[in-house]
């Protein structure tokens, strides 16, 4: 016992990987401060073009947050009461609620056991009259298979959206995610691979009726100051989150390739472990591993066995949504969506980020393989 015992592994240091940015950081801060404009100026605009160009798409759109972009994206498209929209059972509750801020329902439909996607294979069983969207999510950094959802989407005359709150950076058979649908939510949430230091989000989409649309709304609904469009939302990205954005983007590639060599090192390293399921990753994808999620029946134990060497272990998520009290009034009873019930009870995410070391990767691939070995 104590024999892996070293300097603890964090699951993520956001105040290590901001330090490695200080001094462009109070730069940019301090840029903003002295311009003495602090919503929709200069600072909105660079990293709006900035962040397009990176998704290879030409609109974006900053808004507040992530869950405020999904909403934004719902509204735009006129999606509301009476409406369906498709869902993973599979992701973070906050797709779901965007849904349902609208008045739509959100309908979930199973994962891929393998790579814990939104499976295209049950999407069209879940399709009613009244489905107008599916909003596939590429969970973890990883992309869902865009092109079978967009098969299903044009036969059936439904909007095809992305969250992509999780998957900056990340590729589909070549195509940068955010490009490859109607339009696509982002989160700036601080732990994200892009990461602001506070709240933040962005809609990115080819469609420019839609990005007109999507800024009216998030702008009180308004084009021309005083004059209201419609009933809109106060959903921006202000200035300084901005400006801090800007200078993360350009060192963006070289984390998200920091990240990808990590779980190189976990996928290698843990190859045989019994009674552990690694990441499956499709030949056409290129993740970004904002999670690197391992299951196995012993999850608890196993995240005990981590904590008690000082590893950063966490698991995302402990309860799928349609188990939550948000969604009882859904009347899904346990049972309902099994393969996601499993993944809750079975899922932990490893430390991954753009400063652990290739030695910390070593520690936590030495721990995990003692435990099952044990």
């Amino acid at each position: 016992e104590g024999c892996f015992a070293m300097t603890p592994i964090p699951f993520l240091d956001l105040q290590a990987i901001n330090a490695t940015l200080r001094e462009p950081l109070l730069a940019a801060m301090t840029r903003v401060l002295d311009r003495g404009w602090y919503i929709q100026g200069e600072a909105l605009a660079d990293f709006e073009a900035a962040f397009a160009a990176y998704c290879e798409a030409p609109h974006c759109i900053g808004a507040a947050n992530g869950m405020d972009a999904l909403e934004l994206i719902l509204r735009a498209a006129d999606i509301g009461p009476g409406d369906e929209v498709i869902v993973p059972a599979n992701t973070f509750i906050a797709t779901w609620l965007a849904v349902s801020k609208v008045g739509a329902l959100p309908v979930g439909v199973e994962p891929d056991p393998l790579t814990h996607n939104i499976d295209p294979n049950r999407v069209e069983a879940a399709i009613t009259p009244r489905t107008k969207a599916i909003f596939a999510v590429h969970l973890y950094g990883q992309p869902a298979d865009m092109d079978a959802l967009a098969d299903i989407a044009r036969r059936h005359g439904l909007r095809l959206f992305e969250d992509a709150a999780q998957a900056h950076g990340a590729r589909y058979k070549g195509r940068a995610v955010g490009s490859l649908s109607d339009a696509a939510g982002f989160s700036f949430y601080p732990g994200k691979n892009l990461g602001a230091l506070g709240d933040g989000g962005a809609v990115v989409t080819h469609d420019a009726a839609l990005a007109r649309r999507v800024r009216c709304l998030g702008n009180y609904g308004s084009e021309q100051k005083y004059h209201h469009l419609e009933a809109g939302l106060n959903s921006r990205l202000d200035e300084l989150q901005a400006a801090l954005l800007r200078v993360k983007l350009d060192v963006l590639p070289d984390w998200n390739a920091h990240r990808q060599a990590r779980a190189q090192d976990y996928l290698t390293g843990l190859a045989d472990c019994p009674q552990l399921t690694l990441p499956v990753v499709p030949d056409w994808a290129q993740p970004v591993w904002h999670l690197f999620v391992v299951t196995t029946p012993q999850r608890d134990a196993l995240a005990a066995a981590l904590k008690a060497e000082g590893i950063g272990a966490l698991i995302h998520y402990p309860i799928p949504p349609h188990r939550q009290a948000a969604y009882q009034s859904l009347h899904l009873p346990a049972g309902t969506f099994p393969i996601a019930e499993r993944l809750a009870d079975h899922v932990l995410s490893l430390p991954i980020g753009p400063l652990l070391s290739a030695d910390q990767a070593r520690t936590v691939v030495g721990v995990v393989r003692h435990f099952f070995a044990g």
